[in-house]
């Protein structure tokens, strides 16, 4: 094991955190483990057990170590590593902000394309609408859903729903596929490279982006899918709605929707939701109908899940089709909210 400047052994990551833990105390530390998988706090609880004694010197480096990586977090998160090296450079010194920082990207796994997540959306739009749709793709897997469907509401038709299609398919990218874009932008970017696979993308991801754009836009790509990727398209469909939003439409929008559903779905369909959903049903029906279907789903007794989500599923297609046919209106955060 490698030594310190002064002749003591350098401890290892688990080590540390060991130290950390004795110094925080039993209450402290006791909320930490609350957050660890249960590996990581045997692992832990070991070395705490192994560890006879922390010398003052001990604790304070390692105390001093923590809080130096949490302050180059949180400056990361304000302002991208550049902005994080630069204070910690004025703060510790050059050769002790490029440590720090490294220790970060290391075990942290700072995302790449961290600078332009503090990009406006139309500066950024306006360096990335002419890539390739996979960089584009790429680009905005990595960015925050609200950022992301500014820019897809504002690229030409013809490449959204393409840049829809290839977010949805993405799965893992390599660390030689986002250094070869990086490089692409390297004038624009602050370029930071995760050095291990990393997930991005997939149906998830295009969903929330496809939550937040206008409905204009939405309507167009999931119309094009629809007809070159009839599966994908019927994939995001299914989670662009989940039963459980139903608590997001006004009462009477629930009204209009709760007209043409059967009972018998409703209480199957109420049988396995939340307390809040189950409310929020209950309250938009006549005091008749709502203990009759109370009563329905306690004659019922267990049900399967199976059974359960397709009722959901049956109301959800109710929901769809009502606001396809401009009945009812489902807020989605990208400008189709005013209802008039």
């Amino acid at each position: 094991m490698a030594k310190n400047g002064n002749g003591e052994k350098e401890m290892d990551g688990v080590q540390k955190a060991a130290v950390l833990l004795i110094a925080l105390g039993p209450e402290k530390s006791s909320k930490i483990f609350k957050h660890l998988k249960e590996e990581e706090i045997e692992q832990l609880t070991l070395e705490i057990a192994n560890t006879n004694s922390v010398s003052p010197q001990t604790k304070e480096e390692v105390l001093n170590e923590f809080y130096e990586i949490c302050l180059a977090q949180q400056y990361i998160a304000e302002g991208g590593i550049g902005y994080a090296k630069e204070l910690l450079e004025k703060a510790l010194g050059s050769d002790k902000a490029k440590d720090v920082i490294s220790k970060l990207t290391a075990s942290l796994q700072v995302r790449p394309f961290e600078f332009i997540r503090k990009t406006d959306p139309a500066q950024l739009l306006n360096f990335i609408q002419d890539e390739h749709p996979q960089t584009i793709a790429l680009i905005l897997s990595y960015l925050p859903a609200s950022q992301a469907s500014s820019i897809v509401s504002a690229l030409p038709p013809e490449k959204q729903a393409d840049v829809a299609r290839r977010i949805a398919q993405m799965d893992r990218t390599s660390p030689d596929v986002i250094k070869q874009v990086e490089k692409v932008l390297e004038r624009k970017l602050s370029s930071l490279v995760n050095q291990d696979y990393t997930i991005v993308g997939g149906v998830d991801s295009i969903v929330e982006i496809l939550n937040s754009v206008d409905r204009g836009t939405e309507k167009h790509i999931m119309e094009t899918l629809e007809i070159e990727e009839p599966e994908l398209a019927d994939e995001i469909r299914r989670k662009m709605f989940v039963f459980e939003d139903i608590i997001s439409l006004d009462d009477r929008a629930i009204q209009r929707v709760l007209r043409d559903v059967d009972n018998n779905d409703l209480a199957l369909a109420l049988k396995g939701s939340t307390e809040e959903v189950q409310n929020v049903i209950f309250n938009n029906l006549s005091k008749r109908l709502a203990v009759m279907i109370k009563e329905d789903m306690d004659f019922m007794g267990p049900v399967r899940m199976k059974d359960v989500e397709e009722a959901q599923q049956k109301i959800v297609n109710i929901i769809r089709k009502l606001e396809d046919a401009g009945e009812i209106v489902i807020a989605r955060g990208g400008g189709d909210e005013i209802i008039v």
